[in-house]
């Protein structure tokens, strides 16, 4: 319906057509130009004048016309159909897909149609394939509700076994769904003889030569008196068996925890197969194995203590050093030691250099290999030897001379890594240290950790420094006898923990080497379940180190079984990415190449694809969950052998009805086009009128 309204009130009207009256008047009235023509001509003239004029004297009134406008949205009846493993391998799928292709087209006669395919994630465009790895039903439901909850949504046909292993229990979610939910029940609710491995609980990452845990949850299902062997193997290279032990069935709902301990004696991604003998009679014999992989990393820092001689520090070094159980610590004095240096990831140099051994040949040896270095002074530093050595600390000193007593203060403003507030408390009580004798100077590639305090003038020279000298992370404590730190933390605390603190950091800082090579591979992740692509990004620096991504950039990525994935990274802005898919499980090895200024740049690297068996342990539909969703929401379970008769339901419910939608709008008359049209013949025909007979 259609009316109109001004801003003003509605007599204004009467005020414009008598302006209108007015003009029409003055121009008409008396007019001696048409006194030879017809009055009514005149009389016709005036009134078109008076209604142009009457009119537009309306429109400056800003009238508003208000008008109501009608939708018919038709009803919507969503389709969810479940495609996780679990359906495909408990139902016949051949004639079901004919039964649901049946509902479909029958349905989309009448109504607005929407298909949805779920398992992992939710899809309007997926076949029914029953190859989904997980079952998250909350994640339909919620995605139903959150697209047509406020629509004309008529009904929901949800088809699904119940079971669910992502996500929550959409029966307890306050969905916005104001439409009932009819779910199909498919599997098979008996309780079947079955034995599986359930669940095992495991560590992602292991350390070499560590000992971890394996956490083995096994169940059985109508077995009371069988019994069965667990093996624990690993799979691959030299695959052997690990642990097999016999495990009696005890009850028709049996449940028992084993608790498996290995040895990680191989660095890389391992893979562990556990797995039960089968039953008779047992319904599936693929939930009775289950393989896992671990990383195991090679984190083992060799650390050489060289010192000028033996000294109560050594032992304290190598005590604090031996906390980590991946530290591997030696100790070889100068002139003595024969081994290679650049087979360590950190040296500490005690006492060295020094007046006697200036350790020349051992100082250029550190610096070809860029060994991480951490220099220990003693009273008998040659100034120009040290000075030479690194580029953190500058010393000017008297070699030879008496060194003083220094006691240990916190630098501001250190921000390399953090100390625990036990021991930035401790520092400042720790006993003296005996520091060469001399002045210190910071240089600016050096950040200070801890400066020296002499009796009780706190001065700006610096007894622990750390930075990058010359390319290689390098420390410099500036005095010797830590032994005295180590013994008065236990005497005041009971344990050495804020020594070792102290050390660990301090080793870990210098360890960590920055990864210089101008073309490398990262991975999201070393392991990828079997349902998730593999991701790869690339990185490829110039001789500035600034990103460059010009030249192309490729991997091959080799299986175990020897079989060659070849790829071509995807260029970024800067970067590269690669999306390789989905790969069968197992262990994978890859080659990146690029070439860049004419330099061959290659990049190694490995990962592996961990199988999903989720779908394969639980096997008895749940179709008490359904009844719950179809009660909550107003709808009926149903089965397979039913799915004909859900039209007729529908109609008969009188719930699926097309809504009709009503919008009111308002416009401006002046918007109107036909107002124009009518202005315009109005004033065109006076005119025409008065310019035929002689007005103009």
């Amino acid at each position: 319906m259609d009316n109109l309204s001004f801003e003003y009130p509605a007599w204004f009207l009467l005020l414009c057509a008598v302006a209108g009256l007015v003009v029409a008047l003055v121009l008409y009235f008396r007019e001696q130009q048409f006194r030879e023509q017809p009055r009514g001509l005149v009389w016709g003239m005036g009134i078109l004048r008076w209604l142009g004029y009457s009119l537009l004297a309306a429109l400056l009134l800003s009238p508003l016309l208000r008008y109501v406008d009608q939708d018919q949205q038709e009803p919507v009846v969503v389709l969810a159909q479940d495609v996780s493993e679990s359906i495909g391998m408990e139902v016949d799928t051949t004639a079901y897909r004919e039964q649901w292709n049946a509902l479909r087209n029958s349905l989309a006669e009448k109504y607005q149609v929407v298909e949805y395919t779920f398992g992992q994630n939710v899809r309007t465009d997926g076949g029914l394939q029953f190859t989904d790895k997980r079952t998250n039903l909350d994640a339909v439901m919620t995605e139903i509700s959150d697209v047509y909850g406020t629509q004309n949504l008529g009904a929901v046909v949800l088809a699904t076994d119940g079971i669910y292993n992502e996500g929550t229990n959409p029966a307890y979610r306050d969905l916005q769904l104001q439409a009932p939910v009819y779910t199909v029940g498919l599997g098979d609710t008996t309780v079947r003889r079955d034995l599986l491995v359930r669940r095992v609980f495991h560590n992602k990452i292991a350390y070499l030569d560590d000992r971890f845990s394996i956490q083995i949850d096994v169940a059985a299902r109508s077995a009371a008196g069988s019994s069965t062997k667990l093996t624990v193997s690993s799979v691959g290279d030299g695959g052997k068996i690990l642990h097999t032990e016999n495990i009696p069935i005890q009850g028709n709902d049996f449940f028992t925890t084993k608790e498996v301990i290995l040895t990680a004696d191989k660095p890389g991604v391992q893979r562990y197969r556990i797995a039960l003998t089968g039953i008779p009679d047992e319904i599936s014999t693929a939930n009775n194995r289950r393989d896992i992989f671990v990383d195991v990393l090679d984190a083992r820092q060799k650390i050489l203590i060289l010192a000028a001689a033996p000294h109560p520090d050594l032992t304290a070094f190598k005590q604090a050093l031996a906390v980590g159980q991946n530290n591997e610590v030696a100790v070889g004095y100068a002139g003595k030691f024969s081994g290679r240096l650049a087979d360590f990831d950190l040296v500490i140099l005690h006492q060295l250099p020094s007046v006697k051994n200036s350790i020349k040949g051992t100082l250029d040896q550190l610096a070809q290999a860029k060994v991480p270095t951490l220099f220990v002074l003693g009273e008998q530093v040659p100034s120009n030897t040290f000075n030479g050595a690194q580029d953190l600390v500058s010393f000017k000193g008297t070699a030879g001379a008496k060194g003083n007593d220094v006691s240990a203060r916190l630098a501001s403003g250190f921000n390399l890594f953090t100390l625990s507030d036990e021991l930035k408390r401790g520092i400042p009580n720790f006993p003296p240290l005996t520091a060469a004798f001399g002045e210190f100077t910071v240089n600016p590639g050096g950040t200070p950790l801890l400066r020296q305090r002499i009796g009780s003038v706190d001065t700006d020279y610096p007894l622990v420094v750390i930075g990058e000298s010359r390319g290689v992370r390098t420390g410099v404590l500036a005095g010797s006898g830590l032994w005295q730190w180590r013994l008065f933390d236990f005497l005041d605390g009971g344990n050495h923990d804020r020594f070792d603190e102290l050390i660990s950091q301090l080793t870990q800082y210098l360890t960590v080497q920055d990864d210089k090579r101008r073309f490398r591979v990262v991975l999201s992740e070393n392991i990828f379940d079997e349902n998730e692509p593999v991701q790869l990004d690339a990185e490829l620096y110039n001789s500035n180190y600034e990103l460059i991504n010009d030249p192309e950039a490729t991997v091959t990525v080799t299986g175990e079984d020897g079989r060659e994935y070849p790829y071509t990274f995807t260029r970024t802005s800067n970067a590269y990415a690669l999306n390789a898919g989905i790969l069968p499980v197992g262990n994978y090895r890859f080659r990146a190449r690029t070439n860049a200024g004419g330099e061959d740049l290659t990049y190694n690297g490995r990962f592996s694809v961990q199988a999903v068996e989720v779908e394969r342990f639980a096997l008895e539909a749940d179709h008490d969950l359904l009844r719950q969703l179809s009660a909550r929401y107003g709808g009926d379970l149903l089965f397979p052998n039913q799915l004909a008769e859900l039209p007729a339901r529908l109609e008969a419910a009188g719930t699926v009805k097309p809504v009709l939608l009503e919008t009111i709008n308002t416009r401006s008359v002046i918007h109107l086009k036909w107002i124009f049209f009518v202005l315009l013949t109005l004033y065109a025909a006076e005119w025409f009128m008065r310019r035929y007979f002689g007005g103009y």
